[in-house]
């Protein structure tokens, strides 16, 4: 079988290195068969009712499109324009350099008279005017410090090279007015590192030691704290806490206009609570003015909207409190909710734009448009009051919109997995004023033989469609029962089966012109569905949506005699490497094979924020239940674990953990650590191209496993 498969390793010149299941980048080989006509990159001109763009055409040559959106018109320009043409308007994608920001030591009252800065972790304001300077705390230290530092970013956000900011920088907000100084003072924490020995450095021959700061579920957190100081009398307005005890985060301070009252976003710890607490400037008294709480979790790392309209005193709010996410209109002076402005059995997966005057919002959809695929993006526009909805693209696929200059016009490309990109031109209204391309795929088509296929089923209620996509090998490739090789990543962050054409899927074509029957699917636990949907994952991250997986490959095999369920195996990376995993102890019985790459295989070795945003805190069982670590007897199939010796992602301690286990349980299973590899160790440190080794010792894998 071998002699079979090596060549498809010449087509892997794209590897998904992404740990979230992102689709693949294109670093497409000259060789590969492209799509042309897929994108337009609009070049506005001063006018703003004509624009042109550039298209590359099959055989290499170039063409230039000048369009009139006025009058609805599209034309070729000829060569001799061409020049001409480029130095007409600015693309959207340049942009004129940035000057570098000067270092900031202090934090500049608005009326330039005064700066707030920290000295022995304390809050001082200076007089720019006579240089006088004057404490507004006393009781700081350098482990409760006013000091705007960097270990949040470091510790719990992942950038574990964030610089520290200068000693002198506070964490501090003015009034608009300059009367008023609101101020994070936060308790610091040690920080917890993980260290990793590189084995094999390039540079000499004995291994280095490496570590990076980073905390796990249930570490202590750094803890901020606002408190409010009245600049005229330097005395402090004390604030009670108590409605933003035990945070997560206290953040997004915001003054209002008439500097009479500031309030902040606060995230109580096991992310349940979302409040915005106002605080009075005069008097420092507190009340809450937005509260958003829920039995399971609130997603606030993937649905969060907040934004004040201080004219109006409105807010626009979002929340999935009816079941479904959608936008909500609030009163910022009493908190009232003045009326849910989107509503229906569908989700807004985005504000595009809010217009004040126009008492409007553009947005952005999934399942919108009935009979569609409910993950498909369309574009709509309501009124404030939830009146005059208004879907302004269409197309049964993904939709992405580029806006003119002046927003009266709109470029939308849409597309699906087997439906190459459309591009038309739509006035702010969605009215159709003139088709721009279709790309060509025909190289594609001619080479792959067909797209990959969408399919749907009902998942494990019999009663909810859960959606997924099939790739085939390429026709001549093709025998009458092919074993089936799933692709998981189940993170509830977020959904993974593409939505939009991709001219290359190629690690998952080369898998197919194996011998294989490849799916994606997203089951029961991931987003962009219902509350009800996402709720699944809560305290259950081993669930993975295996029970949804199990019913659709059933489902296909029923439709198509070609797949061979009683043979399935499944791959993933990072959360998906624990699916992968957690699928040959739950569900043996229906997958027989796994590789498990970069696996956070127990939740409680993992990055904090994930793991607590879905299996709540404080910690407990739970976190056990959905451990591979604790439930590695469990296991029957095959196993092949996978980790890189220097991952900054996921601690490979998890993976060595489970190995410790399987160990103990007296499993087999085989075992690959890859030398200078980091999160995704199948793939190269540039996380885009394909090892050959890697990708062989996969496609041998499951070529001993399912055949």
């Amino acid at each position: 079988m071998r002699h079979a498969i090596i060549p498809t390793l010449t087509a892997l010149l794209t590897w998904c290195a992404s740990a979230f299941g992102a689709e693949p980048a294109d670093h497409t080989p000259r060789d590969t068969p492209r799509l042309y006509r897929a994108t337009v990159e609009a070049h506005w001109l001063a006018d703003a009712n004509t624009f042109w763009y550039r298209n590359e055409n099959p055989g290499g040559s170039t063409e230039y499109v000048s369009v009139d959106a006025q009058h609805r018109t599209r034309q070729v320009v000829p060569k001799s324009d061409a020049t001409r043409l480029e130095s007409l308007g600015v693309s959207a994608a340049q942009q004129s350099p940035a000057e570098k920001p000067a270092l900031q030591t202090s934090v500049p009252s608005p009326d330039g008279k005064h700066e707030a800065f920290v000295r022995d972790n304390n809050l001082w304001v200076r007089d720019l005017a006579d240089g006088k300077e004057y404490a507004l705390s006393f009781d700081a230290s350098s482990s409760n410090t006013f000091h705007a530092d960097s270990d949040r970013q470091r510790m719990i956000e992942m950038e574990y090279e964030a610089p520290e900011k200068p000693p002198t920088l506070a964490d501090a907000y003015w009034s608009p007015d300059s009367s008023h100084l609101v101020a994070m003072q936060t308790r610091t924490v040690n920080q917890r590192r993980v260290y990793l020995v590189e084995s094999s450095p390039l540079d000499q021959l004995q291994p280095k030691l490496q570590s990076y700061p980073y905390l796990k579920p249930g570490d202590d957190i750094p803890v901020p704290r606002p408190r409010l100081f009245s600049i005229s009398d330097r005395r402090e307005l004390p604030i009670n806490a108590a409605l933003f005890a035990n945070p997560w985060d206290v953040g997004e301070v915001r003054w209002s206009s008439d500097s009479t009252m500031f309030d902040f976003l606060f995230n109580q710890r096991g992310h349940q609570l979302l409040r915005i607490v106002a605080v009075d400037a005069g008097t420092g008294t507190a009340k809450s003015t937005v509260e958003e709480s829920s039995n399971t979790f609130i997603d606030y790392s993937g649905k969060y909207y907040n934004d004040v309209l201080d004219q109006s005193h409105e807010r626009v709010w979002m929340s999935e409190r009816d079941g479904w996410n959608h936008l909500y209109l609030y009163d910022t002076v009493t908190g009232a909710v003045k009326n849910q402005i989107t509503r229906g059995n569908w989700v807004v997966r985005g504000v595009e734009r809010v217009d004040e005057q126009k008492r409007q919002i553009i947005f952005r959809a999934g399942g919108l448009v009935p009979g569609q695929d409910p993950y498909y993006v369309q574009y709509a526009r309501i009124n404030f009051d939830g009146s005059g909805l208004t879907v302004l693209t269409e197309g049964d696929g993904n939709h992405s919109v580029q806006w003119s200059p002046d927003n009266r016009y709109l470029i939308d490309t849409w597309s699906r997995v087997d439906l190459p990109p459309v591009t038309q031109l739509r006035n702010a209204d969605g009215e159709l004023l003139l088709a721009l391309e279709r790309a060509d795929a025909s190289e594609i088509l001619a080479a792959r033989g067909r797209f990959p296929e969408r399919f749907a089923a009902k998942g494990r209620d019999g009663a909810t469609d859960i959606y997924g996509v099939i790739y085939w090998p390429k026709k001549s490739l093709r025998v009458r029962s092919l074993p089936v090789i799933e692709r998981i990543y189940a993170g509830p962050h977020g959904f993974f089966v593409p939505k939009s054409f991709n001219a290359n899927y190629l690690e998952l074509e080369a898998l197919a012109d194996a011998g294989f029957v490849v799916v994606q699917i997203d089951g029961m636990g991931t987003n962009g569905r219902s509350r009800a949907f996402h709720d699944v994952a809560w305290k259950n991250i081993a669930d993975a949506g295996l029970a949804d997986r199990v019913a659709w490959i059933k489902a296909a095999a029923g439709k198509y005699r070609s797949i061979d369920a009683k043979h399935v195996g499944l791959y993933g990376r990072s959360a998906g490497g624990q699916n992968a995993m957690a699928a040959l102890l739950w569900h043996n019985d229906f997958y027989s094979a796994a590789i498990a790459d970069s696996g956070c295989h127990d939740n409680r070795m993992d990055k904090i924020w994930w793991n607590e945003q879905w299996l709540g805190w404080p910690i407990g069982p739970q976190y056990s239940a959905s451990s591979n670590v604790d439930n590695a007897w469990r296991l029957k199939g095959k196993l092949l674990l996978v980790a890189g010796e220097l991952d900054h992602n996921v601690d490979p301690a998890s993976t060595m953990q489970v190995v410790h286990a399987l160990i103990k349980a007296n499993k087999n299973f085989e075992l690959l650590i890859v030398p200078g590899a980091g999160h995704g160790a199948m793939v190269t440190p540039m996380g885009a191209v394909p090892a050959p080794y890697s990708m062989q010792r996969m496609l041998d894998f499951f070529t001993r496993s399912l055949k």
